[in-house]
This record gives structure tokens, C-alpha cells and sequence, in this order.
């Protein structure tokens, strides 16, 4: 009963950790170092209607297609840039998963750092304000107003 338990664990385990991800054994070419580049490519392409995942490990019928075309464009002898050029002028730079660092995509690479760097500016100014409005007392009117208050209450029996 152990062996079994172990047996199916292990099973699934491999199962899990394949890399096949959704590339049906169709797709696959019959050139191991064409289908090496194809993986490599498709890795690195964004399903469009998954938009989190790569088209190597969607199941969509769209990052199917872009696989076949992948894999048609090796076999035709592009080469690794004239796929990836031919699938972004296709679909436009969004396909990427790793986008390039340009004009357009300035905000999108440095949008982290600039929400940290706003973050800890504005953490310091909030204790700053809060540690010197802490410092700064009451003013002569306030504590007059605070003492009257004080008594008002103990007047009416309220003091603890």
C-alpha cells in the first residue's frame, strides 16, 4: 500500500514538472534543434488571450496558431529575428513577454521604481509631519479651551 502511495505521488510529481507545457505532439518537429529554437521562441511570446502566459504553455486555439506559424517559419529558414519581427508586426509589441526598453515602454521598465521612490518620499514627509505636530504642543488657546472643558466635566460629576 506504501509502494503504491509512492508510486502515484511520484507519477504525478513528473507529470507536473513536464516541460511539454501545451505543445501537442503534432506541433512538435521532427528537427530537435528546430523544435529547441521553436520552445525557445515560444517562450517568450505572450498568449494574447491568456495574456499571462506564454504561448508555449496556453491551450488557447490562438497560442496554437502562433505556435504552427512559429514552427512554419523555422521550417522555412527564418531566422530567430525574422520570426519574432513578423509576430510583433503582426500583433504588435504586447505579444512580447519581455518587452524592449524604448520610448514606448519607458514607463512600463521604470513605472516599479518610480511608485518606491514616491512611496518612501511620501512616508517621509507623513513622519515627519506627524513628528513635529507631536512636538509642537497645544497652543495658549487650546490648553485654555482644554482646561475649561476639564472642568465643565468634573463640574457636572463626569470625571472618572
Amino acid at each position: 500500500m506504501m509502494k503504491a502511495r509512492f508510486i502515484v505521488i511520484l507519477f504525478a510529481t513528473l507529470a507536473m514538472a513536464s516541460t511539454a507545457g501545451a505543445v501537442e505532439p503534432n506541433e512538435i518537429l521532427k528537427d530537435p534543434a528546430l523544435e529547441q529554437r521553436a520552445r525557445a521562441l515560444s517562450k517568450d511570446l505572450r498568449c494574447v488571450v491568456c495574456q499571462n502566459q506564454s504561448i508555449d504553455d496556453s491551450n488557447a486555439d490562438l497560442a496554437r496558431d502562433l505556435r504552427v506559424v512559429v514552427r512554419a517559419r523555422l521550417t522555412a529558414g527564418d531566422t530567430d529575428k525574422q520570426v519574432m519581427d513578423f509576430v510583433v508586426a503582426r500583433y504588435g509589441e504586447f505579444v512580447l513577454l519581455k518587452p524592449p526598453v524604448n520610448a514606448r515602454t519607458m514607463l512600463l521598465w521604470s513605472g516599479p521604481a518610480l511608485v518606491l521612490i514616491f512611496g518612501a518620499i511620501g512616508l517621509v514627509s507623513w513622519f515627519r509631519r506627524r513628528g513635529t505636530a507631536a512636538s509642537e504642543g497645544l497652543s495658549a488657546d487650546e490648553e485654555k479651551r482644554l482646561a475649561a472643558l476639564m472642568d465643565d466635566k468634573t463640574v457636572s460629576g463626569e470625571a472618572d
